[in-house]
C-alpha cells in the first residue's frame, strides 16, 4: 500500500485501541459512514497492513508461561532450508533474521525449563545451526504496538 491517509491513520488508531469494534462502532466514532469504514477495511486488508491477529493470544493462556528469545548462529547460504525446517517448530513462535553477530532470533514459548531444553535441542539438531545463546523472556516491559508510531505518522501531515 502506498501513503495511509489521515482517514486510513484514525481507522488504525480506533482498530489498535478497539481491535474487537466492530464496523457500525467504528463508523459512529470516527464519524464516517458504514459503508465508507467497510470499504476502507477492505483495501487495508487487501494491501496487507494488517498483521497476525494471532499476536493477541497468550502462550501463557496455552500453558506455556516461560518464553525465551534464542540467538542463533547459521552457515549463511543455509538460511532458507534452516528458516523452513525452523518453521516446523511449533514452540516457535516468533523468528527474525538480524544483521550483526548473531543470524537469527527466535521467540520461543515453553512449559518449562526442560521443555526449553528439549526446544532448543531440536534447534541444534537442524544441520547448518552452529550454535544458540538463549536468554529467558522474564517480563514484557513494552507491549507490541503502533499507536505511538501512528500518532507521530498523523502529526507529521
Amino acid at each position: 500500500m502506498g501513503t495511509l491517509d489521515h482517514v486510513d491513520l484514525e481507522l488504525l488508531a480506533a482498530l489498535s485501541h478497539d481491535p474487537r469494534a466492530t464496523v457500525v462502532a467504528l463508523a459512529e466514532r470516527l464519524h464516517l459512514s458504514r459503508n465508507t469504514v467497510q470499504a476502507r477495511m477492505g483495501k487495508l486488508e487487501r494491501a496487507g497492513v494488517f498483521g497476525s491477529f494471532e499476536r493477541s493470544i497468550s502462550p501463557r493462556s496455552l500453558g506455556y508461561p516461560l518464553e525465551a528469545i534464542i540467538s542463533v548462529h547459521v552457515r549463511q547460504n543455509d538460511i532458507p532450508r534452516i528458516v523452513q525446517e525452523l518453521a516446523l517448530i511449533p514452540e516457535l513462535i516468533q523468528a527474525h533474521g538480524i544483521s550483526g553477530l548473531v543470524d537469527l532470533q527466535l521467540l520461543v514459548a515453553c512449559r518449562d525449563a526442560q521443555h526449553l531444553f528439549d526446544v532448543d535441542a531440536r534447534i541444534l539438531a537442524v544441520d547448518g545451526v552452529e550454535r544458540t545463546d538463549t536468554s529467558l523472556v522474564m517480563g514484557e516491559l513494552i507491549p507490541y504496538r503502533l499507536g505511538p508510531l501512528m500518532a507521530q505518522l498523523d502529526q507529521e501531515r
